[in-house]
């Protein structure tokens, strides 16, 4: 992916963590792709890497005060903001990240920061509890609420070996989210947003079980991708899932069970264009969550009592969207069927009020849930178009050119 940042201009923050050592790679990563780095560092920052290291790779002064402290001359950050094209903080702690959050412009980092006219990214790093503490996840959410872009934190084995999720991302990746940034700005979907829900839901019975699916969130978040590399701002509304997004969501919102997804769903479907509603969402929920543990019991004759689950039913998504969406707004749903495919993938569509719907049965082989493969169809009011197997993201591209060219019409 040579040259893919060729002339961009990118305002590095650097603070104080131990994940700083990897800014000098993501430098060499950035200047490698064509960027123009110019690093501002944060005091604690220096504790971690010298500038005299960073400016040595960026072959630029490196910005750590307010004035420099060999001629008294002011560092502009006002003029920083001007001159970038994006802004990425990385390392970025939790100290900082509640100071960006809360507009506390102590040092030159965050009056840069403040100052930006460029989008910013921001790439946590610090331990697992930090990280998941509420009030992280609060200014983080803070962060997105303002347009910033967050890198979520390494997921997978080495992280999990190192401490969990919270460890900074690897640099090439974060390289790569930029370039897919700026690639995405000249797609047929540019100034569209997009809602996607993807993955399963887990609907609990106690503090250690649940009723949930086999989904695994690939197609969801394939089509999340398509749509942002098409320009479109996406807002992910995400159920338990391994999967991630290569390229930055606009929201990013993390949900169990089938109501907390239908509550995102209902509080942002608003200030949508269009709503892909891919996640598998249970169908019914139990009636009763018990406070804890479900333990075996044994009746007088010594036989195990058997346990009644009730359940009721969830509340339908795509039903009530369909029900309150515009004229204006495109509306997709999905059909996973096993029987009555057609029949019932057609009833969805005209009950529930979709634009069109992509079926996909458990029947073909390679389809469905936990491949990285699927096999659709997609049905609208004019009729039907088989696709053949084929990759989940050649998937998503397929179904993204029937939304564009629905949109379009609209």
């Amino acid at each position: 992916m040579p040259n893919t940042l060729q002339g961009k201009r990118i305002v590095l923050g650097i603070t104080g963590s131990i994940a700083a050592y990897k800014s000098c790679q993501l430098i060499r990563t950035l200047i490698k792709q064509g960027a123009d780095v110019q690093v501002v560092i944060t005091p604690a920052g220096r504790e971690f890497i010298t500038p005299l290291t960073l400016s040595t790779l960026t072959g630029k002064a490196v910005v750590c005060d307010f004035f420099d402290r060999r001629d008294g001359t002011w560092h502009s950050h006002v003029d920083l903001g001007l001159w970038a094209d994006c802004m990425i903080i990385a390392p970025a702690t939790a100290a900082t990240i509640g100071k960006m959050a809360a507009g506390i412009a102590d040092n030159m980092l965050i009056t840069t920061y403040l100052s930006m006219k460029a989008p910013v990214f921001v790439a946590p790093a610090m331990d697992r509890d930090m990280y998941a503490h509420p009030a992280t996840q609060k200014n983080l959410e803070t962060l997105r609420t303002c347009g910033n872009h967050i890198i979520e934190p390494a997921t997978g084995e080495l992280a999990s070996h190192l401490n969990g999720k919270g460890r900074m991302e690897e640099p090439e990746v974060i390289a790569q989210q930029l370039a897919n940034y700026f690639a995405q700005r000249e797609g047929d979907l540019q100034g569209k947003t997009i809602l996607v829900t993807a993955g399963p839901t887990y609907e609990q019975i106690d503090p250690v079980r649940f009723v949930g699916n086999y989904s695994s969130g690939k197609m969801g978040f394939a089509l999340a991708d398509e749509c942002a590399s098409r320009g479109a701002k996406v807002i992910m509304i995400a159920g338990p899932s391994g999967c991630r997004m290569n390229y930055p969501a606009w929201k990013y919102i993390c949900v169990e069970s089938a109501e907390q997804m239908f509550n995102a769903a209902y509080n942002l479907f608003g200030s949508a264009d269009a709503a892909i509603l891919s996640a598998a969402v249970a169908d019914f929920t139990p009636e009763q969550v018990n406070e804890f543990k479900l333990k075996r019991k044994k009746a007088i004759d010594d036989k195990e009592e058997e346990m009644m689950l009730r359940l009721r039913p969830t509340k339908d998504i795509a039903a009530f969207l369909g029900s309150i969406k515009t004229k204006a707004q495109t509306l997709v749903g999905f059909a996973l069927e096993t029987d009555n495919e057609q029949q019932n993938a057609e009833h969805k569509l005209h009950w529930k009020n979709l634009d069109f719907i992509v079926m996909n049965s458990l029947n073909d082989e390679g389809a469905g849930f936990r491949c990285d493969t699927n096999k659709v169809s997609i049905i609208d009011r004019d009729g039907r178009t088989d696709f053949v197997l084929k990759p989940k993201s050649e998937v998503a591209a397929d179904i993204v050119n029937r939304l564009a060219e629905v949109m379009k019409k609209k």
